[in-house]
């Protein structure tokens, strides 16, 4: 209990520094959603929505809003995971238990093998389970769970059974201080795993529509979420419910000279060196927020890149064998003949993730630009 508190401090104590390190990190509007402005690739969503009332709301706030929503909708949902029934670690579901009742929101027992098989099994009843695994590094033990039973009940069934209303979200990533069992990035893991659906937000807005989308969709998804992000990550989110479709990226900042494709907390790394390289260097930066690595994509990135001709992947997860791997073989083998240059990655490095070197670890928005002036000046 004192290393999560040790853990939950250090997330707060970082938050100025973090907004201050990327310049704000959501654009912020006001009120009612709005397409006045255009809807950018990806985002066309937003036209059902327009005229709903927002609320100016962080990350953390907008998945507790999309659980509060599901168990309010849907008497066949529930909640469950180590420590939530007062919040969790993080406090992303403060509340719900007493607006729910113990019997829908509730503590488990610290076993990740049991809290993810406990779920297929529900999933399989009709039921829709919400699993938390506490932090993304807790979540190996139950990865036989995920590769042999929950992606393929519906499979070795015939079609008979399965338990797509599984849900399990988990916090990843960088926080601070939080060394090798609290920062990982396991993604890459997942998205091996034909019959899951691995889906990373954002931002708030998308982080409520991609969750709603996930506990609808008939496959069981795993739903990383940027613990960074949690709150120093503010923008008006609709009040109501509303879901954003899984497998289409989003294209965040439109560009001429190069691709820069990323999830996560990492989106805004790339928005902010893209910033940097156009200020510096008058050099056109297009940013994709790729959201949902299985199924990804992949033909809005082809045709980003077709235009651009280059491309860049980002992620803080080692760069041996994670997911940009697979982004940059297919777009070699769908692009060649377009490319100006070889596809880039700037990810973590190749080491269990550190303590105090954690600045030289991590894809930063500095490494990212000199990349980007590598590629461009190949």
């Amino acid at each position: 209990m004192l290393l999560r508190s040790s853990i939950v401090s250090a997330l707060r104590s970082l938050e100025r520094q973090y907004l201050r390190s990327c310049g704000g990190v959501c654009a912020r509007s006001r009120g009612l959603v709005s397409t006045a402005e255009g809807v950018r690739p990806g985002e066309e969503y937003k036209h059902e929505l327009a005229g709903r009332e927002t609320k100016e709301t962080n990350l953390l706030k907008a998945i507790n809003d999309a659980l509060h929503i599901t168990l309010q909708r849907n008497d066949k949902s529930y909640l469950f995971g180590e420590d939530i029934k007062f919040g969790g670690v993080f406090r992303v579901t403060d509340g719900l238990a007493s607006s729910f009742g113990e019997d829908r929101v509730f503590n488990t027992p610290l076993t990740e093998q049991g809290i993810v098989g406990f779920g297929i099994g529900m999933a399989t009843m009709g039921l829709y389970p919400i699993a938390e695994i506490q932090f993304a590094d807790y979540i190996f033990p139950a990865f036989d769970q995920f590769v042999n039973e929950a992606s393929k009940y519906r499979y070795r069934s015939g079609g008979q059974f399965d338990c797509g209303g599984l849900t399990v979200r988990t916090p990843y990533g960088a926080v601070g201080h939080g060394g090798h069992y609290h920062s990982q990035s396991p993604e890459s893991f997942f998205t091996h795993v034909p019959g899951l659906v691995v889906v990373i937000p954002s931002s708030p807005a998308e982080a409520k529509g991609l969750l709603l989308s996930c506990i609808d969709e008939p496959n069981p998804t795993v739903f990383f979420e940027p613990k960074m992000l949690y709150r120093t990550s503010v923008e008006e989110v609709p009040i109501e419910h509303y879901k954003i479709p899984l497998g289409k990226a989003r294209t965040i900042r439109e560009g001429s000279d190069i691709t820069l494709v990323g999830w996560g907390q990492q989106v805004w790394v790339l928005e902010h060196a893209a910033k940097d390289v156009l200020e510096k260097d008058g050099i056109s930066c297009e940013v994709i927020d790729l959201r949902t690595l299985i199924p990804w994509d992949a033909h809005t990135v082809e045709k980003s890149v077709n235009k651009t001709g280059r491309l860049l992947v980002s992620h803080e997860a080692p760069q041996t064998s994670g997911f940009g791997a697979e982004i940059t073989a297919r777009i070699v083998s769908k692009c060649f003949l377009r490319l100006e240059s070889p596809p880039v990655r700037v990810c973590g490095l190749d080491s269990p993730f550190p303590c105090v070197f954690e600045p030289i670890y991590l894809p930063t928005r500095a490494k990212v630009a000199d990349a980007i002036r590598k590629s461009v000046k190949f």
